[in-house]
Formats: C-alpha cells, sequence, structure tokens
C-alpha cells in the first residue's frame, strides 16, 4: 500500500512553501508537489515587497499586518538568506486632492493599528533628495518592509524538508480522486495518496480547483518590471505614488493627472532598491490571459512615470525587464479556507500580496487543518464567498 501523507501541497511558490512549512512544524506528515521547481512561477517575478500600506483599512490592513509581524523571526529561523530589510514605505502625493484622500486613509488605518504620518513638502524631500521639486507631500508607514522573494520560498521549503517534508517537483499533476476520506493525485510521476490537500497554484489553481469539481475565481493578472543597472542611490527605500491604490483596487472618482499611456496601461509608480545596488520600477496591471510577454508601451509608460518623480532617471540605463501574472480575484482579496470538498482546502488569489501574506497564510491553513480555532475572523477570505 502506497504511503499516506497527513497533507499534500500543490504549488511551490511563496504561498505553497509557506503552507508546507507550517504543516510540518505542527507535525504533520507534508509532500510538496509542483510542475516546476521551487518559486518557478508567480514567486520568481515579484519585487518583494511586505506591506500594509497597500492594504484597505480593516480586515485587509490587520490580516497583512499580522503577517508582517513574523517576518523578524523568520529571517532567524529560516536556513536560506531571505534579505529581510525593514526601512518603511514612502507614498508620494502629487496633488492636492491626493493630500486630502491621503490624511482620511491614515487615520482609518491608525485605527488598525498601522503606524502612519504625512510628510509635508520640506520633510519629504529632506527624506528623498532626488524627488522632483514640484512634489507636495508624501505619507509614511513605518513597518514596510522587503525580502528576496526566491528566497523566502527556498527558505520554506527546505526547512521544511529538512523538518520531514518531502518535496516532488518537476511533477505535474494530472488528476485529482477522491476515494472516501482520501485523495488520490495522479501526477506524471506516480500516484500520491493525501488526507488533505492545499491548492496553492496561484493563477493555476482553477485547473487544480476543476479535477474536484470545484469553479475557483481566479484569473492572471500581468504586471511588468523595469531592471535598472547598479548605479549610486536614488531612493533609500521603497518609494511608489499613492495612485498606485487607485490602479489596485479600481476604486474612487479620483482621476490621476496621467498620460493617455499610462492610463490605459494601468501604470502606477513603484520604486524598490536592491541589496545589489540597483532598482526595480513597476507597476502595470492589465489582463493577457497567461502571456508574459513584455510590452513596450508598458515599458515606456513606466519609464515615463518613474523619470516624473524622479528626474534624476532620466540618465540611468535599463538593463532588463520582465512580466509576471498576479493570481487575481474581483473583490481583491485572497482564499484562504476550507471548501464543500471536505479535506481540501485553497490558498491562493493573493494577487500581488503572496510574498507578504505567505507567512500568515501559511499558519492559518495549518491552524484550519489541525482543527484549531483562527486568530481572527477569517470569512472574508472564505471560498464561500464567491458561492451563488
Amino acid at each position: 500500500m502506497s504511503k499516506i501523507y497527513d497533507v499534500a501541497v500543490i504549488g511551490a511558490g511563496a504561498v505553497g512553501s509557506s503552507v508546507t512549512y507550517y504543516n510540518t512544524l505542527r507535525g504533520a506528515d507534508v509532500i510538496l508537489i509542483d510542475k516546476g521547481d521551487i518559486a518557478e512561477g508567480t514567486s520568481s517575478k515579484s519585487d518583494g515587497n511586505i506591506l500594509v500600506c497597500d492594504k484597505m483599512p480593516g480586515f485587509d490592513a490587520k490580516f497583512a499586518k499580522a503577517s508582517q509581524d513574523m517576518f523578524p523571526a523568520l529571517s532567524e529561523e529560516l536556513d536560506y538568506e531571505i534579505e529581510w530589510r525593514q526601512k518603511g514605505s514612502l507614498y508620494l502625493l502629487e496633488t492636492e486632492e491626493e493630500i486630502e484622500i491621503a490624511k482620511g486613509f491614515c487615520e482609518d488605518m491608525k485605527k488598525c493599528g498601522i503606524e502612519m504620518r504625512i510628510l509635508n513638502k520640506q520633510e519629504v524631500h529632506e527624506d528623498e533628495p532626488l524627488l522632483a521639486e514640484d512634489i507636495p507631500a508624501g505619507l509614511e508607514t513605518i513597518s514596510d518592509g522587503s525580502v528576496y522573494p526566491i528566497g523566502l520560498a527556498y527558505g520554506f521549503a527546505l526547512k521544511a524538508e529538512k523538518l520531514g517534508a518531502e518535496l516532488s517537483l518537476h511533477n505535474p499533476v494530472k488528476g485529482i480522486d477522491k476515494e472516501g476520506d482520501l485523495f488520490i493525485i495522479h501526477t506524471e510521476n506516480e500516484d500520491i495518496t493525501a488526507k488533505n490537500v492545499v491548492n496553492c497554484a496561484g493563477v493555476w489553481s482553477p485547473v487544480i480547483g476543476e479535477m474536484v469539481g470545484l469553479d475557483i475565481p481566479i484569473q492572471a493578472r500581468q504586471g511588468q518590471i523595469l531592471v535598472a543597472e547598479q548605479t549610486f542611490q536614488v531612493a533609500r527605500r521603497k518609494v511608489h505614488e499613492f495612485g498606485y491604490m487607485l490602479t489596485k483596487f479600481q476604486s474612487g472618482t479620483y482621476k490621476r493627472p496621467v498620460s493617455e499611456r499610462v492610463e490605459r496601461n494601468g501604470v502606477a509608480f513603484v520604486f524598490e532598491p536592491t541589496a545589489a545596488n540597483n532598482f526595480l520600477i513597476g507597476s502595470s496591471r492589465k489582463f493577457a490571459g497567461e502571456d508574459i510577454s513584455n510590452d513596450i508601451e508598458v515599458m515606456q509608460a513606466l519609464a515615463e512615470r518613474a523619470m516624473r518623480f524622479f528626474p534624476v532617471m532620466e540618465n540611468i540605463k535599463i538593463i532588463r525587464a520582465y512580466s509576471g501574472l498576479r493570481p487575481y480575484t474581483p473583490d481583491h482579496m485572497p482564499i484562504v479556507s476550507g471548501t464543500p470538498v471536505p479535506g481540501f482546502y485553497i490558498a491562493a488569489g493573493h494577487e500581488g500580496d503572496g510574498i507578504g501574506l505567505s507567512p500568515i497564510t501559511g499558519k492559518v491553513i495549518a491552524d484550519m487543518i489541525a482543527g484549531d480555532e483562527p486568530f481572527m475572523d477569517l470569512s472574508p477570505l472564505s471560498y464561500d464567498r464567491f458561492i451563488k
């Protein structure tokens, strides 16, 4: 008789690797399955931000902060260097209307325990001296940080393996049957039997869901990133425009003063310095299926927006560009829950927040499988919210 695992995790990105790690910590016999390698999909295409500033006040912000608070300990307990840095982040406010919106947003976030403050024009230019001279204000979030995303996924997966988990990589899942209380996962290399299955396949999670009769409302939302050459310090930490919130959530009536090209491609300025003394420029959002080819117009819009906020970038070379796919849900919240199929769980749909939310996602899924009460009401993340 083949071995019966307590938990089979499908998807070896940051979320799946975290789910594997936290279930293994609880003493479960776990196998991690992926059609490719660790962090080969979306996790390898991200910028590694660990943010609460881009969450909506309320549950979204509190859940993200709980995850963010786990990173200092993770940087010590994982055996792989994750490059955790906590320098805070800075939103740039471009207009008086944005300043007024940001003031209300700041107060709402403070009520959630998120430490934020408005910087006036003098303060924001002292904070980042190379900013365009006409930027009138900023919004600082003290707790924000960043990690090396591929390192985080490897850290989770390899530490889980060290603790007894098995890794079944380069082994695509072809089908799933349920026989009584057990799942039979048919892969390219073997059949794997497990008591519980966690679908962490990101943008490909609907394919896995179909194998057990579930319709999972996740689709790919493409994003592109520019990579600069090694250069001087343009900015000391994460910097992005407040309009990023508008492109992410597609809400509100405020219209940014941007070109048609920027608006058409859902581009908002995001700057992320790296440990290698260069920087990444994002972000864009569009639905393009699973296409990850670079679009020259999107690249031009990213560069246009970057030079608007940091004119000095005009003289810095871009050495490459790449695209990735965010797993998007209609309400911009992930699915982290059980399903109508007993023993089948979903941890997917984090859009651009998979790296930052991976620790708390792994922990709460492990708690669910063990039958423990969650640390907070997780109904906003339930699969049931999409069942008509």
